[in-house]
């Protein structure tokens, strides 16, 4: 119990750094390079989750509703969840000329919502929670043939190990203290242990935020070519991570 505690205490003082440091920023969403990753991204997700018009939604780690605004323009209902009211008070303010998001404060694992949905997506945040009850709590809460997708990091990809597992350059990232990243076969076998099926584990992204506006065009076609070779995609540095409840 003192493990929770704490590391839910840990996300929420992360969230207030991030509120009052510019987290779009900090995050590197706000770059040229930052902005193609995250409509390539969201896009993904929208994608592999089927979402849209009649959908309903839960969105998970919403922060300040970068992704949230990706996924109500699709016109699906969004459920947008978070630990962070500092971090929710941005995204409201944000989609607040929107009436088919609605946001809630709290912790996912043992969220209390009312019903089940078609989907439930993320984007970088499976890997701040504590991950065997989160998949518990995202089959109960998905309707029979409900989707999970989610984007993130990967272990294999270098910097992500080094950022992950060194505590001095993960702080100096402004990383929060216990986040940590998924193994493409280490992810599957958690889906499949869940009762997950038609399981997708896809590594993708190799534009990092700093690149150049001149230099994207040139490294998003390298990237979609490496994307295809065995063995070397597996070093990307994201996981697009889907799977389908049965029924």
């Amino acid at each position: 119990m003192a493990h929770y505690t704490n590391k839910l205490e840990n996300e929420i003082r992360h969230g207030r750094f991030l509120a009052e440091n510019r987290p779009d920023i900090v995050w590197g969403w706000q770059s040229p390079a930052g902005k193609n990753r995250a409509k390539r991204r969201a896009g993904m997700i929208v994608s592999q989750s089927s979402i849209g018009p009649g959908k309903r939604v839960l969105e998970i780690g919403c922060g300040t509703g970068i992704f949230t605004q990706y996924f109500m323009e699709t016109g699906a209902r969004v459920i947008a969840m978070d630990i962070s009211q500092d971090l929710l008070s941005i995204a409201q303010k944000r989609m607040a000329q929107h009436d088919n998001v609605e946001f809630l404060r709290q912790r996912f694992e043992d969220c209390k919502v009312n019903g089940t949905f078609d989907a439930i997506i993320g984007s970088s945040v499976l890997h701040h929670l504590e991950i065997l009850p989160a998949l518990r709590k995202i089959n109960q809460l998905l309707k029979p043939g409900g989707v999970m997708t989610f984007a993130e990091p990967n272990f294999m990809n270098p910097q992500v190990f080094v950022t992950k597992t060194v505590p001095c350059i993960k702080q100096l990232m402004g990383e929060s203290p216990d986040e940590t990243a998924f193994w493409p076969w280490q992810i599957k076998k958690l889906l499949e242990k869940h009762s997950m099926i038609d399981i997708r584990v896809v590594p993708f992204d190799w534009l990092h935020p700093a690149v150049p506006e001149s230099l994207i065009p040139r490294v998003v076609r390298l990237g979609a070519c490496i994307e295809k070779i065995p063995v070397v995609r597996y070093f990307s540095g994201s996981l697009c991570i889907a799977g389908r409840r049965p029924g």
